[in-house]
């Protein structure tokens, strides 16, 4: 492998360097590894890394990770506090700008592809949140089922209930929010043009990691056993005890933990229902991330020698073209 000549053209502003990748494909160390070699920070892109008390569940670096390159958005918020990614790009820029102020390389690393998003494009300009509504939709899925809200999108605005999984009530109710309040599907409001606030004053490089399917789904499922062995259901218990049903609770691993809690499922059921939503969440990563422009594409695990030096490749190339 050689690194694309057509990375950056010459300017003056600072590069960012963007891994992205599905859960498990070493994003972490190869971010490390990076940020070793070219004075880096990294800036996590993880929706649920945010939270404090989150971890056995999560694949947050170690503390000894985090001794050797310093990290940025991880256990910023409690597990009750509200973290939109409009809040999540609004924390990121400031951290990126900060780096970049002190000369050191930001590297934004993560899997939340809606996170990602929200920094490097901005988010469109819709309609505000209606509590009363959102209620009245939450109710109404409790009453009818899960699959309620993504049949009701789907007569509002089939193209995006397309796009969005049946099981995720946050995306669905917002996209059908958009819809009521617009008075039109939400992907004609997107079509528009309202919105964006797109990244300004940095070079990306965007290079993600895409391992062979089946040696990421063995590596998830061993990954899923470590969790639960390292104590998931115990600290589901304790926050679920200090919080209640918070949001952050529906994450993936604490989701299937806190159905053995209540006895929805057994342990091994939960781990099992983990195991493959973790499988199932890997591959919509990668069917977001295959949208995003201009990615350099490495076929193989963020932690293989050879992929830490085609990766090196590319930000050495960048930084002088710079």
């Amino acid at each position: 492998m050689s690194p694309s000549p057509e990375i950056v053209s010459p300017t003056r502003d600072p590069l960012a360097v963007i891994l992205l990748g599905p859960t498990g494909s070493g994003k972490t160390a190869l971010s490390i590894a990076l940020a070793l070699r070219f004075s880096g920070e990294v800036v996590s892109c993880d929706s649920v890394a945010v939270y404090r008390g989150m971890d056995a569940g999560t694949a947050k670096p170690t503390h000894a990770e985090r001794a050797r390159v310093r990290h940025h958005l991880i256990d910023v918020a409690e597990p009750d506090e509200p973290f939109t990614a409009g809040e999540y790009s609004r924390r990121a820029r400031a951290a990126i700008g900060e780096i970049a102020s002190r000369g050191r390389l930001p590297i934004v690393t993560g899997g939340t592809g809606l996170y990602l998003r929200a920094l490097t494009d901005g988010l469109f300009a819709g309609p505000g949140r209606q509590h009363d509504l959102r209620d009245r939709l939450r109710r109404s899925r409790e009453c009818h089922g899960g699959e309620w809200l993504h049949r009701l999108l789907a007569r509002l605005d089939p193209a995006t209930a397309a796009r969005i999984h049946a099981n995720d009530t946050p995306k669905l109710i917002r996209a059908i929010e958009v819809c009521l309040a617009a008075r039109k599907p939400m992907s004609k409001v997107l079509e528009s043009g309202l919105a964006r606030d797109p990244l300004r004053g940095f070079r990306l490089l965007r290079i993600g990691l895409n391992p062979p399917r089946a040696e990421l789904n063995a590596l998830l499922d061993k990954r899923c056993e470590a969790m639960f062995a390292a104590g998931l259901i115990e600290e589901t218990r304790a926050l679920h005890a200090k919080f209640g049903a918070v949001k952050a609770l529906d994450s993936l691993g604490y989701r299937q933990a806190l159905s053995a809690l209540t006895g929805a499922l057994s342990e091994s059921d939960a781990l099992k229902a983990a195991q493959q939503g973790h499988r199932n969440y890997a591959k919509r990563q990668m069917t977001w991330f295959r949208r995003e422009p201009k990615v350099h594409w490495i076929e193989a695990f963020g932690g293989e020698a050879a992929t830490v030096r085609y990766a090196a490749d590319l930000v050495e190339a960048a930084l002088e073209a710079g």
